[in-house]
């Protein structure tokens, strides 16, 4: 593969601590391509790297994703409610349709898989949504935890369901009465 600047692709991966415990993340030139949450269930890195970016290069560097990582951790302080970031997504085109939707879930707030199949018009893909949703290569900055099942279930989570209720807790405990605290 060529990117960007005509050479091979270059993904830069780096690790931090964060209030959840260590993530990685990983950016292409094109922008955050990756994040990986604590105890991800079995998609890792390398399954990320060999679907998406097989033959890039791989190389560990802090300096290409310092913004991304910043506004992580400000996220999981709970001091940012949105990402300012450039994605690079990939995935199919129904699976891009489907973060696509996620990104305009407001902060506080959730979905249900129903809800989303009915945004991307596709109301009877609501196992499709579940699976898109699942292979979120960019937990956090595309929100995939604030989905829920249609009875209200925290359904599954690649950084577990207590993270997922610990993230859901945090941005509803700063949105009181529709406004941001």
């Amino acid at each position: 593969m060529v990117y960007c600047d005509g050479g091979m692709e270059i993904v830069h991966t780096a690790e931090t601590d964060t209030p959840i415990g260590l993530c990685r993340v990983a950016s292409t030139c094109r922008g955050l391509a990756y994040v990986a949450l604590p105890h991800s269930s079995g998609r890792g890195m390398s399954g990320w790297l060999r679907r998406s970016a097989p033959g890039a290069d791989l190389v560990e560097a802090y300096a290409p994703n310092r913004a991304a990582i910043g506004q992580l951790l400000e996220f999981l302080e709970g001091k940012r409610t949105q990402f300012d970031l450039a994605l690079d997504l990939r995935g199919t085109p129904f699976q891009r349709e489907v973060w696509t939707a996620l990104l305009e879930i407001p902060y506080g707030e959730t979905r249900s898989y129903q809800q989303i199949a009915q945004a991307v018009g596709r109301p009877n893909a609501v196992r499709a949504v579940g699976a898109a949703n699942g292979a979120n290569p960019l937990s956090l900055v595309v929100p995939c935890h604030r989905v829920i099942g249609a009875d209200g279930r925290l359904a599954g989570y690649a950084g577990g369901t207590d993270v997922k209720a610990r993230l859901l807790a945090m941005e509803r405990s700063r949105r009181v009465e529709g406004r941001l605290l």
